[in-house]
């Protein structure tokens, strides 16, 4: 069974948002809720100055701190490590929304919680997910951790730096950030979420 996983590598993304878009049209996300959004980050100080762009969405942690709180079991994790939603269970009550420290769940105007789901769908089709297939620089890479032929566990073998969100909770994220800048010299950081 395998595990999946990404990897985005910071070095090479320019903040285009052709992920964004991608999964917004692939997946049919209404506006003013998003799925996947991009964070700019100024680091350094003048003149050693430069914006990093951190695309963010479900981690799809290993330990996911959304499901165990569902009252219903609308959020559940697949044997190969997606975290996922089944709307017709979800009843809107929000407890999965407050238990991801990653702001990645919404409240879907139809009436259920909804989330990057590492486009499910496609994968189960053989396909990558929209945002990786779109990445016009590569940036973004997906596969099976236990294969060490898979893109990802390359990208992760080669990778000078790696890096997951708050690894402190102990989710134990698939999303991994590769060459990412030290915070050491942040001066300023927004969200920029595209429609």
């Amino acid at each position: 069974m395998p595990r999946y996983a990404m990897a985005i590598d910071l070095s090479l993304c320019v903040g285009c948002a052709a992920c964004a878009v991608a999964c917004k049209m692939e997946n049919e996300v209404p506006p003013g809720v998003y799925n996947l959004w991009i964070r700019e980050r100024e680091v350094g100080t003048y003149p050693d100055l430069w914006v990093e762009f951190r695309p963010e969405q479900c981690l799809h942690c290993e330990n996911p701190p959304c499901v165990p709180v569902c009252p219903t079991g609308a959020s559940y994790q697949t044997e190969e490590g997606l975290v996922l939603v089944d709307p017709r269970k979800c009843i809107a009550c929000g407890a999965c929304i407050a238990a991801c420290p990653y702001d990645a769940r919404y409240l879907h105007p139809a009436g259920h919680v909804s989330k990057c789901t590492f486009c499910a769908h496609r994968i189960a089709q053989g396909r990558l997910p929209a945002c990786v297939e779109t990445c016009p620089t590569l940036c973004r890479t997906f596969g099976d951790l236990d294969d060490p032929e898979s893109p990802v566990s390359k990208a992760l073998k080669e990778a000078g730096r790696m890096d997951v969100l708050r690894p402190e909770l102990g989710t134990r994220p698939k999303l991994f950030y590769l060459n990412a800048p030290s915070k050491k010299g942040l001066t300023r950081e927004k969200e920029v979420r595209h429609d």
